[in-house]
């Protein structure tokens, strides 16, 4: 059988290979938080969502607990979900600004949006033997992906995960060069450059450390790559 999206999407949604993962997510999903108490968690493991098309393809961390643990979407029904939609929307990559739940109509154009680690890990830390888990989910999203000019990492640990997928897909060397808002890497002729920034949490955006006009403009720099015109809303 050949590999798809739509088999990747499946294999995703049904992965028990992280039994602490496993247990965590439908734990969450039981307990439930106050103000979603009525909410029917989706509490599996969260595919990738986006354009097949893409030239974008941007990578987060894992599923937030109450975000897409709830919603089944990924960057779908939380603080981060807001904060970095309503900057896709602005430069031209998403349909509405808002990821609310899987059937508000959010739709993306140009741009696939996953993660590095499927399923919530308690306090957002995924063990190593966790990442390796999910692994071939990425490198096969990548593969199957083949407009992809720019890959963007949402914070170091997205950034290290792209780095090991960019290097078994691509046959790259490893890149070398640290995290950083802003990092740009070019991974050779014909490939994808990766691009980094700070991880739309929380912590980062109510502190300052990434706000919209950062992301904004990291946004626009990756459409000028592709020679378009930032987008004005």
């Amino acid at each position: 059988m050949a590999d798809s999206l739509d088999l990747v999407r499946k294999e995703v949604v049904a992965c028990v290979k992280c039994p602490r993962l496993v247990r965590y997510r439908e734990k969450v999903g039981q307990e439930k938080k106050r103000e979603f108490r009525t909410d029917i968690y989706w509490a599996r493991g969260v595919p990738g969502f986006g354009d097949p098309k893409a030239r974008l393809f941007v990578v987060g961390l894992a599923p937030a607990a109450h975000g897409s643990n709830r919603t089944g979407r990924m960057f779908t029904g939380d603080r981060s979900a807001a904060f970095l939609v309503r900057a896709f929307h602005t430069a031209g990559f998403a349909n509405q600004p808002t990821s609310l739940r899987r059937s508000d109509g959010l739709r993306y154009h140009d741009l696939y949006l996953t993660a590095a680690v499927r399923c919530a890990p308690p306090g957002n830390r995924p063990l190593p033997r966790e990442l390796l888990n999910c692994q071939g989910y990425l490198d096969r999203e990548l593969r199957l992906l083949p407009e992809v000019r720019a890959v963007l990492a949402l914070g170091g640990f997205a950034w290290d995960a792209v780095r090991g997928s960019a290097s078994r897909v691509y046959g790259v060397p490893l890149p070398k060069v640290p995290f950083a808002h802003g990092a740009c890497v070019p991974l050779g002729p014909g490939r994808p450059t990766l691009w980094g920034s700070y991880h739309p949490s929380p912590q980062n955006t109510q502190t300052g450390k990434l706000t919209p006009a950062m992301l904004a403009g990291l946004l626009n720099n990756i459409r000028a790559s592709f020679g378009a015109r930032p987008v004005a809303r």
